[in-house]
C-alpha cells in the first residue's frame, strides 16, 4: 500500500487558515484561491486521519487535532524558511517571491519608484506588493518585510533603519498668490492648515541660528493620508506637510511650492521590518539595501 506523507505546502496552507480563521481570509492573505486552500486542507486531513477544523457560519475553529498539529506545522514552515534563507546567502543569488507591505503613500512615493531597477538587477526575484494601510501582523501573516514610519514600539520584530524623512510644509502657487507666502513659522497661524490627525498638533521648525519655533495647528480639516493631502494642496486648498519624497516631484513639476525652505523641519524615521523568526535572507537584504540607497539619493 502506498504511503501518503505530509506536504509542506499543505502544512503552510493549514497555518494560514488557522491564522485567518477562515478560508476567505487565508485566500486574501496568500493570494491563493479558496478552492486551492480547501483542497490542501482536505489532503492534510486525509493524511492526518482527523478533521483539523470545526466549521461554523462565523469562522473556522481548530479541533483538538488541529491545535496539536499547529505548533509543529509552524516549526516545519519556519525551518524550511530558515533553510531557504541559508541557501540564498550561500549562493548569493536572491530568487523567489518577496512579500512587501507598505501604506499607500509610502508604496507610491518611496517603494514603487525603486522597484523597476531593482527587479532588473534581480531578475529571479518577484514581488507581491501589499498596500493595505492597516498594521499587518508580520509575524503571523505572509509578509517578508514591511515599511514602517515613525518611532518603533518594543516588539519581537527586527527593524532596520532606512533613513530620515523630512516633513515639508507646501502649498500651491494659486493658493500663495491669493493668500501670500509665510515668511516665518508664526505667519502660518493666519493660513488654512491641514493636519494628519484630529488630535492637537504642533509643527516644529529650527532657524539658521538653531532657534526653535513651534506652530499650533488649529482644529480644522484632517487628511491622514499624505498622498490624498497632496491632491488637495495642489488644488489650492491650503497648507500641509508632506514627506519630502512625495513633495519633491510635485515641487519639480511646479504644482507645489515648499514653504519656509531656510528653516529645518521635523523628520521621521523610516524602517524596514521583518519577523525575528525569519533569517535575513538575501531577498530581504538586497531589498533593504536598495531601498536605503534610494532614500539616501532622494533626501536633502
Amino acid at each position: 500500500m502506498e504511503r501518503i506523507s505530509m506536504n509542506s505546502d499543505d502544512l503552510g496552507c493549514f497555518v494560514h487558515i488557522a491564522d485567518a480563521t477562515s478560508l476567505s481570509g487565508a485566500a486574501r492573505a496568500t493570494g491563493t484561491s479558496k478552492s486551492s486552500l480547501s483542497r490542501a486542507l482536505l489532503r492534510l486531513e486525509n493524511v492526518i486521519g482527523a478533521k483539523l477544523f470545526e466549521r461554523s457560519p462565523q469562522a473556522l475553529r481548530l479541533t483538538e487535532a488541529g491545535r496539536m498539529l499547529l505548533p509543529y506545522a509552524r516549526r516545519v514552515i519556519d525551518d524550511l524558511n530558515e533553510a531557504k534563507a541559508a541557501l540564498d546567502n550561500v549562493t548569493g543569488q536572491p530568487r523567489g517571491v518577496l512579500r512587501i507591505n507598505a501604506a499607500m503613500t509610502f508604496a507610491l512615493g518611496l517603494v514603487a519608484p525603486m522597484l523597476p531597477d531593482f527587479l532588473k538587477r534581480f531578475p529571479e526575484m518577484h514581488v507581491h506588493f501589499d498596500t493595505e494601510n492597516r498594521l499587518v501582523d508580520i509575524a503571523r501573516e505572509d509578509v517578508d518585510v514591511a515599511i514602517r514610519i515613525g518611532t518603533m514600539p518594543n516588539s519581537d520584530l527586527i527593524a532596520c533603519k532606512l533613513g530620515q524623512i523630512a516633513l515639508w510644509p507646501c502649498a500651491s502657487p494659486a493658493y500663495l498668490t491669493q493668500r501670500g507666502a509665510p515668511d516665518t513659522p508664526a505667519d502660518l497661524a493666519s493660513h488654512v492648515l491641514f493636519g494628519w490627525t484630529a488630535q492637537p498638533a504642533i509643527w516644529l521648525f529650527q532657524d539658521m541660528q538653531k532657534r526653535e519655533h513651534s506652530v499650533s495647528v488649529p482644529d480644522g480639516s484632517v487628511v491622514p493620508e499624505p498622498a490624498v493631502l497632496q491632491v488637495l494642496l495642489e488644488r489650492g486648498a491650503g497648507i500641509g506637510r508632506l514627506p519630502d519624497f512625495l513633495a519633491r516631484p510635485a515641487i519639480e513639476r511646479g504644482t507645489l511650492i515648499r514653504l519656509l525652505p531656510t528653516f529645518t523641519t521635523e523628520t521621521v524615521e523610516a524602517h524596514a521590518v521583518y519577523a525575528a523568526h525569519r533569517s535575513l535572507s538575501s531577498r530581504i537584504r538586497v531589498f533593504i539595501d536598495a531601498l536605503r540607497a534610494h532614500l539616501s539619493q532622494n533626501s536633502e
